[in-house]
């Protein structure tokens, strides 16, 4: 019998979630309920099978007499036309709307009635999602306070656990009397404990608990079930418990989604790691840290001891129903093939895994607060919805490729995810390997400007996210000699390269105009033109210098460039001959950079200057600072999303230099009398802004966060630099 082809289905974040008397609602936060043409371009990836909200809260939020589809009309007969079959969700996270909350009596039954209303609306509707992840909702609401209703007991837990899974029969059941071939999509976390010797019984605890939503769902726990009495001690009626053992609940698809954080370690030394990882549970205090933290055996964690677990538990049909992982984009990758390949292996094995689902889509908002925050953290999917239309990331085109032949190859996945890599390890181990291969000769970057600063902190952060590089300087290869160029690249046949070095004196360069257009203007071309008979990407940078100043805002990337230095017209006259060369580069244009790890830039500088009690003169000219590592980061995943053209890129904030140099002052406990303005020369302002998506955080935490990593004592008398 021929094994039917593995899918590629989508999902949106759609969590409508309620903290307080506040809602958190994902698809407002992340464009997706402002934009139709979002299904389009679902479509365009080759993707037929999604994860949509019909969402109770959105529906029907003042009353459960009165339902507005509004909204969910339009989406669903665009599916429809699009060939995309919808796995309705109608309740993601959320406790339902202000009427009612979980440990309410009747919340089973209200939500049954809107999956009737659900169905009768939309009988063409075959597959539903109830409930999303009811146990981790329950732990969120229930155990942990994170979401409404905020209880914090194991009472108020398993209530809502339960409550939950009554909710799924019911709602099932009402949704059958419609479409009796109606099947129930039942998604949960599924992860693993794993313990120090003291703390196995806390482990084997969670070790149950962690299955408990599906072992309900299908009629197990009984009374023989070790949490059967569990249940009945913390206030469940043994009715629901009853009404459950009939099994009408069981999925037809087991939806399985499993993060790098589903699996955790307990070790009561807690010192060994960061503070916001200790607790206990009364008995015992103990740190709760990410399993792959700790040098446990590879075979016993990830996705396909998890999924292996749950086939041979169950023998349902299964579905990894959401793969996301927020982090750079070479590791977003790394994770999303680990998934699909575990899944093939696991396929192979005879395991009836169906799919695999990319997840979030659009994005996702403050999930690293759990949404316990607003401070609008985004964390990207295979669209960027910070452009003024979604943008493709790498993710797109994983997707496209995954969906419509099966395969996806990029040189990052040469090398394994930070999880399987030592920078894991809160203490590494003795014999550990110092990296993790998955080729023999991993393809590599090519980095320009050895000696200067953007060349070097390229080369620190590409080994941190295992981007295997050369890293070369104008000894090496000489950008503006077509011969040299030509001859390193035959040597390191790089994927791409990143240029980084050129010309960078600005005012020396008003006397030495012919060598800082060699290094600036021609050997970006030369560049430029190899890379483009190659086909390979090149990304160069260029500076805010191209602007004079003088427009009275930020500078867009459309806005016409007018140089009034030397160096600010060899790097426009850059930006015109790479972009005739090769159409396909990318050019960064930045501004003020200032990082840890340079002891030669402008806020070094001014607090170099303070500490010895030195007053020092800052402009009253307005820039964009940009902080070194965050330009890098950002840098990189557009490199490998494939990003062309020109684009600004600069921390959000805008600020003369004096007011920069006054911030880092006040920041390291400086007085910032001791500085002093330019006085009586006119004031430009060439700060970046940009009409192609916000990617860089805000000046303000860039500055926290310099002090936090460039790891000095600042004192009046002098400066003691930490140990490297």
């Amino acid at each position: 019998m021929m094994k039917r082809a593995l899918e590629l289905w989508g999902g949106i974040e759609c969590t409508v979630a309620r903290v307080g008397d506040e809602y958190r609602d994902q698809s407002l936060e992340t464009g997706y309920s402002e934009r139709l043409g979002d299904l389009d371009q679902i479509a365009q990836l080759g993707i037929r099978t999604l994860r949509h909200p019909v969402l109770w809260e959105a529906i029907s939020p003042e009353s459960p007499d009165r339902a507005d589809f509004t909204w969910h009309d339009e989406r669903l007969a665009r599916m429809q036309k699009l060939g995309i079959r919808a796995i309705a969700g109608l309740c993601h996270h959320g406790s339902g709307p202000r009427y009612t909350h979980m440990l309410d009596p009747a919340w089973p039954e209200l939500l049954a009635r809107h999956a009737a209303n659900v169905a009768r609306r939309y009988p063409h509707l075959d597959l539903y999602t109830p409930v999303n992840e009811p146990l981790t909702t329950a732990r969120f609401s229930g155990l942990y306070g994170h979401w409404y209703p905020h209880g914090t007991s194991y009472e108020a837990f398993l209530k809502i656990l339960v409550a939950e899974c009554k909710a799924t029969v019911l709602s099932m059941r009402a949704i059958r009397k419609v479409r009796s071939d109606a099947q129930l999509v039942q998604t949960d976390d599924m992860g693993k404990t794993f313990s120090t010797p003291l703390l196995a019984y806390q482990a084997e605890h969670e070790n149950q608990r962690r299955f408990l939503s599906f072992d309900l769902l299908c009629g197990m726990v009984n009374r023989h079930h070790p949490w059967w009495e569990i249940f009945l001690e913390n206030g469940v009626s043994e009715a629901d418990l009853e009404l459950l053992l009939e099994g009408e609940g069981a999925p037809d698809i087991i939806g399985i989604n499993h993060y790098l954080t589903s699996e955790r370690y307990l070790d009561e030394n807690m010192k060994r790691y960061p503070e916001h990882h200790w607790g206990g549970n009364g008995r015992h205090q103990y740190a709760d840290a990410e399993a792959v933290r700790m040098p446990l055996p590879a075979e016993e964690l990830g996705p396909a001891a998890r999924l292996r677990e749950v086939w041979e538990r169950y023998k349902r049909p299964i579905a990894v129903t959401e793969v996301h992982h927020g982090s750079s984009r070479d590791d977003q990758l790394r994770w999303l093939m680990e998934v699909w390949n575990d899944v093939d292996t696991l396929r192979d094995e005879g395991a009836d895994i169906r799919a695999v689902t990319i997840w979030s889509l659009f994005g996702a908002v403050d999930w690293n607060s759990l949404l316990t925050r607003r401070n609008g953290f985004y964390e990207p999917g295979p669209f960027d919805a910070r452009a003024p239309e979604p943008r493709r990331t790498a993710l797109a085109h994983a997707a496209e490729a995954l969906a419509k032949d099966g395969t996806y190859d990029h040189p990052v996945l040469d090398r394994a995810g930070w999880w399987k890599r030592d920078i894991r390890f809160y203490k590494r181990p003795a014999n550990h390997s110092k990296s993790c291969w998955l080729a023999d000769e991993p393809r590599q970057l090519l980095i320009t400007g050895a000696t200067g600063t953007l060349g070097r902190a390229f080369s620190r952060l590409s080994e941190f996210r295992g981007l295997n590089h050369a890293l070369l300087s104008r000894s090496d290869m000489d950008i503006a000699d077509p011969k040299s160029v030509r001859q390193a690249l035959r040597c390191h046949k790089p994927w791409a390269i990143i240029n980084t070095a050129g010309y960078v004196r600005v005012r020396e360069a008003e006397s030495d105009t012919k060598a800082c257009f060699r290094e600036n203007a021609v050997g970006a071309e030369v560049l430029a033109k190899a890379c483009a008979d190659l086909g390979i990407p090149l990304m160069t940078f260029s500076s805010d210098l191209v602007f004079d100043g003088t427009l009275g805002r930020p500078y867009v990337e459309s806005d016409q460039v007018n140089p009034t230095t030397v160096y600010g017209a060899s790097k426009a006259e850059a930006e015109a001959r790479v972009m005739a060369a090769h159409d396909k580069a990318l050019i960064i244009r930045t501004s003020a950079f200032f990082g840890p790890w340079d002891r030669y830039n402008f806020v070094w500088s001014v607090l170099n200057a303070l500490s010895k009690r030195e007053s020092l003169e800052a402009s009253g000219d307005v820039v964009s600072p940009t902080y070194v590592p965050d330009l890098v980061n950002v840098a990189l995943d557009l490199l490998i999303d494939g990003g062309t053209g020109i684009w600004h890129m600069a921390n959000v904030g805008e600020m003369s230099r004096r007011d920069l140099a006054a911030q880092a002052a006040v920041r390291a406990g400086f007085d910032p009398a001791l500085l002093r303005g330019a006085e009586g020369l006119p004031k430009l302002n060439t700060a970046l802004s940009t009409e192609r998506g916000i990617l860089m955080p805000h000046l303000e935490s860039a500055l926290d966060r310099f002090f936090i990593d460039s790891e000095v004592e600042w004192s009046e008398d002098h400066l003691t630099m930490a140990a490297e």
